[in-house]
């Protein structure tokens, strides 16, 4: 037996149908954004972004940011057992 090949706009939407059940919304995006190729060219970009910024400066500004932000729930479990590997 021989099975007539689908579109391929079917098999895809075919594909995202059952991520999306099987996933829900959040994870089928998570998922599907790991195959995405970007537009841009990266390192052009960060040479002009930083290139009158000494690496003090960088993470000064690293760090402004981290204390502004709200930490997420990942980030208070890894401080949470990491501190409680340094106690032991």
């Amino acid at each position: 037996m021989i099975a007539e090949p689908q579109p391929l706009t079917e098999i895809t939407q075919e594909a995202l149908r059952l991520l999306y059940r099987e996933l829900g919304l959040v994870n089928t995006i998570r998922f599907l954004n790991q195959f995405t190729t970007g537009f841009g060219n990266y390192t052009e970009e960060r040479r002009g972004l930083l290139e009158n910024q000494t690496t003090d400066e960088i993470l000064a500004d690293l760090h402004t940011y981290q204390a502004r932000r709200s930490p997420r729930q990942q980030d208070l479990t890894s401080r949470t057992s990491a501190g409680a590997d340094q106690l032991s």
